[in-house]
């Protein structure tokens, strides 16, 4: 009897156990039994499509989509890498990963893959492939409408294979054996000693370990006599954390934080201070950013303006102020997750978007200037968070012209560029070579004989607002006016080639150096008549100017009716940008 009671006393015992875990488990405030209840919904509903859709799914692309859009409705840098693209992660964090070296593009016209830019001292430049090439065959395969002959050029390091090509001005096919290195993205594509001993700088990417290069390049350049020195980081993305604090390091003395990470969990937080002696922290320093600089550029560029050690120049900066980190998934996945915002020396995060709060459609915008907080840097200096890095000297950038787009988008000032150095084995040097105006004029004809058309903006605009006069009843009474305007804005070919060709022709230049003088060749172009730059070489070659813009500004105070109000002026900055991105392999 008493065994009995016994096993009845523990069944019941077990059962309110089992009843307060299940309920407890159940709460809608427990995180875990949601996690559970939804994974195992979402594990349902993949089945059950599996199962009963009409159509045969392929399982990858589905959850794959499925992952792909829960992960981008967090923020566009958390992102999933299968197996199969886990070569793709590893090139972002190490700027590097076996292929040719070379950008390609696909052409649709074409329904071939094309060769853009072979770097300088890489496999592609090395077996003599050039850009225009067209790409008929690897290894036997014709490539006739594929789009994805990146992943076919890239590969395990030291293995080869052949490649076929088409090469305008040859009768036949080019033949190439071409074996796959270590393709390393250039750290840094150029720097060199301007006038007045003003050293510069082209700082590409954080990925890999681009600090000892730039030490080496700054070093080369202080024998060479420098006495300032300008950092270009305009259209660097960013790259590892602890590069841009080594960079920093450079110019700043020991034991100065330079970045502090503030994540969820313990292992996210993180203060990172320069721990080595700096090689200069009295060399005058500017620099150069636009709304192409991102995550750890800012962080260089945002520390040395808060420690007041360098003058900001140019454009707002992108304003990426978030931290991921790669975490190993099962089957060979990766995840990329952002786990912190980071913070810089004086206080702020750069971080532009606030992707937590969304607007109702699901779109995201810019924090307000409104909405933004004061900080200040070390000396005094006032500074804001909120919205990237703003520059000390915001330099107005002109816009491209409409047709310029329609130019490099139609191919026209690339096969151009292809055609001229078929008729000139060599040129001038990058510092000397300019594009004459007989080889404009020849420009000029390839255009018309390619039956080149273009949308003009302001004939869309008239045609929108002859629509509205219309609807409004205006248009009897103003048709006059709309007939005179129509024949000013009519669509005019030579006229619009002549009025922009000083845009026009600086693109023909770059295209045509990077042929023979790589992408060396097209940063020296691009210098020639560079706002920024021109800028920058203004404040530091007046040392008061320099030392006036890294105090305290003095507030002039003006007096009226015994009140006293301070009056700020803020620099205005107008963004422009225009960048094509290729597959690079």
């Amino acid at each position: 009897m008493k065994k009995i009671l016994k096993v009845r006393w523990i069944t019941t015992l077990l059962l309110v156990v089992g009843a307060v875990v299940f309920f407890s488990f159940k709460s809608g405030d427990s995180r875990t039994f949601q996690i559970a209840k939804n994974l195992d919904i979402f594990n349902s509903i993949v089945k059950e499509l599996d199962m009963f859709y009409v159509d045969t799914l392929d399982p990858n692309k589905t959850i794959r989509e499925g992952i792909d859009a829960m992960l981008y409705s967090l923020d566009p840098y958390t992102e999933f890498y299968p197996e199969e693209d886990r070569s793709e992660l590893e090139q972002m964090l190490k700027a590097s990963y076996g292929g040719i070296g070379s950008i390609i593009r696909y052409e649709p016209k074409l329904k071939r893959t094309v060769i853009v830019e072979p770097y300088e001292n890489m496999p592609a430049a090395e077996v003599g492939l050039k850009a225009g090439d067209i790409l008929l065959e690897i290894d036997g395969k014709d490539l006739t409408g594929n789009t994805d002959v990146s992943k076919m050029l890239r590969g395990q390091v030291g293995t080869s294979f052949q490649l076929k090509v088409e090469r305008p001005g040859e009768a036949k096919p080019l033949d190439f054996t071409i074996v796959r290195k270590n393709i390393q993205l250039p750290f840094i594509p150029y720097y060199s000693k301007l006038d007045n001993n003003i050293g510069y700088i082209n700082l590409s990417t954080f990925s890999g370990n681009p600090s000892k290069e730039f030490k080496k390049a700054f070093l080369d350049l202080k024998k060479q006599g420098i006495t300032s020195l300008v950092i270009d980081l305009r259209n660097n993305g960013g790259g590892l954390l602890e590069e841009a604090v080594e960079i920093a390091n450079y110019f700043l003395p020991r034991g100065k934080t330079i970045v502090t990470t503030k994540g969820k969990i313990k292992q996210a937080s993180n203060t990172y201070k320069t721990l080595r002696e700096p090689l200069d922290t009295d060399i005058p320093i500017a620099v150069l950013v636009n709304s192409g600089t991102a995550s750890a550029s800012e962080i260089l560029a945002g520390a040395l303006q808060d420690y007041d050690r360098a003058v900001i120049v140019g454009n707002r900066t992108f304003g990426k102020g978030l931290v991921q980190v790669p975490r190993t998934l099962p089957y060979g996945g990766t995840m990329k997750v952002t786990t912190s915002k980071y913070y810089i020396p004086s206080g702020r995060c750069v971080q532009a978007i606030d992707y937590k709060h969304r607007n109702p459609d699901g779109s995201v915008g810019r924090i307000p200037d409104s909405l933004t907080t004061v900080f200040h840097t070390a000396i005094g200096r006032e500074v804001r968070d909120g919205g990237g890095v703003t520059p000390d000297v915001a330099v107005e950038q002109e816009k491209l012209p409409n047709i310029l787009f329609y130019l490099v988008n139609d191919n026209l000032i690339f096969n151009y560029a292809t055609q001229y150095c078929l008729k000139h084995p060599t040129i001038a040097s990058p510092e000397n070579f300019e594009v004459t105006d007989a080889d404009y004029a020849e420009f000029k004809e390839m255009v018309k004989k390619a039956d080149f058309k273009y949308d003009q903006q302001s004939e869309k605009i008239l045609k929108n607002l002859k629509e509205m006069a219309e609807f409004e009843g205006y248009m009897k009474d103003a048709s006059e006016e709309f007939k005179a305007l129509e024949q000013k804005l009519s669509h005019n070919l030579d006229r619009d080639l002549d009025y922009f060709a000083k845009d026009i022709k600086n693109m023909i230049a770059q295209d045509i150096i990077k042929r023979y003088y790589f992408q060396r060749g097209g940063i020296i172009q691009q210098l020639k008549d560079d706002n920024d730059l021109n800028e920058a070489t203004k404040v530091l070659g007046n040392s008061e100017e320099y030392k006036k813009m890294l105090s305290v500004p003095e507030t002039t105070v003006i007096k009226e009716k015994g009140k006293e109000t301070s009056l700020v002026n803020f620099n205005s900055y107008r963004k422009n940008s225009l960048m094509i991105f290729d597959y690079v392999v």
